[in-house]
């Protein structure tokens, strides 16, 4: 394996990779707030993927409730990635008020809430299937413009192409992840969130709205997973209402292998697991998952609090 090879597969990697740290992202927030995995996420991915495809006047199929529908409406990609994402997001919110709110209330165990965001997805993609049928769909060809099917980060003697897709991808993925952590970081939602992570009771006795912050931190996360769905969909195109099942595993193997609630370590797992999936060799293609797994449960072993991870500190 030549040197041009080697960056272009790791650059291959940094691409997809920033699609699962932003994906990843949204599992952390929530977790960060709450304490628990929102296995609704892929759901959602894969509803963001449908809803910028119809933005862009994407014609459903022949099954489904909606069989041959379109909107009237033809977006830019660039709207409809927003737009699409907003809806996501607000999709996101109805799931909290229905699946997370009263079991909140009742105090429930969190297992409970875990099977009920499952619960959640396994009806979200039933009804996707029910309304657009069970086809592939392909985002238009001019998705990108006039931008070239491939740019070349190396030279004319030593090209090193990469697709324009994932090098759109790459950018928007680190744009929207530097806007996240800007916003964490320095505006008043942003400490509530952390507040609240730290210790929901204290936030709460300093005036903080516990419920409306959470309803936000919802908000974020399944817009995060809606950018996600639409920037892979763009790539490989929407392959069915379960399109979200094998990302939704891998946003989970991420957060893990970067630590449970950490944003960076969330970035950094991301990364990590894109970059290790590009090295394996095209024959050993339908190993990816293992082989990611297979690395996750080696670090694990040596660090169980993932790579930028806390270690728990039981009292007793």
């Amino acid at each position: 394996m030549n040197i041009s090879l080697i960056l272009q597969q790791f650059l291959n990697g940094l691409s997809i990779g920033s699609v699962y740290a932003i994906f990843a992202l949204g599992y952390t927030l929530v977790y960060s707030i709450l304490g628990i995995i929102n296995l609704a996420h892929g759901a959602i991915f894969t509803l963001g993927a449908y809803f910028t495809y119809a933005l862009m006047g994407g014609r459903f199929g022949f099954n489904g409730l909606l069989a041959n529908a379109a909107l009237a409406v033809q977006l830019p990609f660039a709207l409809a990635l927003i737009v699409g994402s907003i809806l996501a997001g607000l999709v996101g919110v109805v799931v909290e008020r229905i699946a997370f709110l009263p079991l909140r209330q009742r105090g429930s165990d969190p297992l409970l809430t875990v099977v009920s965001s499952l619960g959640v997805a396994v009806v979200i993609v039933n009804l996707i299937q029910y309304l657009v049928g069970a086809e592939s769909y392909t985002y238009p060809e001019n998705t990108y413009g006039n931008l070239p099917p491939a740019i070349n980060f190396g030279s004319a003697d030593n090209p090193i192409p990469i697709r324009t897709v994932q090098v759109v991808i790459f950018i928007v993925s680190a744009v929207f992840v530097a806007i996240l952590t800007y916003f964490i970081n320095n505006t008043k939602h942003g400490k509530a969130m952390q507040a609240i992570a730290e210790d929901a009771t204290t936030a709460s006795l300093l005036g903080i709205n516990c419920d409306r912050a959470i309803v936000f931190t919802f908000f974020i996360s399944s817009f995060l997973a809606g950018v996600a769905g639409s920037l892979v969909a763009s790539s490989v195109s929407i392959a069915g209402p379960y399109f979200g099942i094998a990302f939704g595993l891998r946003g989970l193997a991420v957060i893990v292998l970067g630590g449970l609630g950490s944003i960076p370590g969330a970035v950094l797992g991301g990364l990590f697991i894109g970059v290790v999936e590009a090295f394996v060799p095209a024959q050993y293609s339908g190993y990816k998952d293992a082989v990611a797994f297979g690395i996750l449960f080696i670090i694990l072993l040596v660090r169980p609090q993932g790579l930028l991870g806390r270690r728990l500190i039981q009292k007793v």
